[in-house]
């Protein structure tokens, strides 16, 4: 059975035996001994994305007591969807550049704005409606009852094995899950990692 720690885009943590080409945290998220989680979703604010490998080599294993509880994006734009930002230990590059592109403010004012713009008081993810053609590369809106990753005039259907289908991007007013913070950053020049699929 795996463990309750594959991220999708709508922020929800899932059980899946996918693991992603990113790893990233949000604190200490206790599993029960049938490997899903308490209620906690959270417990900091900074979620971050980290690369799959520790720069000094270490690694605490999937169920640390100490540390953080490891989490798994299929890709860089589905952990922004999330809500997520780069490491700016193991991704430093990639937070200088979020960071830019982000106004060059100091990381827990990026973390503040963040949190306020991907979930409520009662845990529910924020969305915001906006015009699916001004929606840059790398963003996430639910359509047709989904999370589809948005890239150039297509939209591309989000699985946790990748993305496996396409279709031209909609017209008019989506709903984007992507956090607005972080949709300004897309904007102003942050380019994420996106997996493969979308490229096939």
């Amino acid at each position: 059975m795996p463990l309750q720690n594959r991220v999708i885009p709508t922020g929800e943590i899932v059980a899946d035996k996918e693991r992603g080409a990113w790893t990233g945290n949000r604190g200490i998220l206790p599993f029960d001994a049938d490997g899903r989680l308490g209620l906690a979703r959270w417990t900091h604010k900074a979620w971050i994305i980290c690369s799959l490998t520790h720069p000094r080599g270490r690694y605490h294993g999937p169920r640390p007591s100490r540390g953080w509880t490891p989490l798994f994006f299929l890709d860089e734009a589905v952990a922004l969807a999330a809500g997520h930002r780069p490491c700016a230990y193991c991704r430093r590059d990639s937070y200088a550049a979020f960071k830019a592109a982000s106004g060059n403010i100091r990381h827990d004012e990026i973390d503040r704005r963040l949190h306020a713009a991907r979930c409520t008081r009662r845990r529910e993810k924020v969305t915001v409606r906006a015009e699916a053609g001004t929606l840059p590369d790398g963003a996430f809106i639910h359509w047709q009852d989904e999370p589809w990753l948005v890239r150039g005039r297509r939209i591309f259907r989000f699985t946790t094995a990748g993305y496996d289908e396409n279709q031209p991007r909609p017209q008019g007013i989506v709903t984007v899950l992507t956090p607005a913070p972080t949709i300004d950053a897309l904007v102003t020049g942050y380019r994420p990692e996106i997996h493969e699929s979308a490229f096939s």
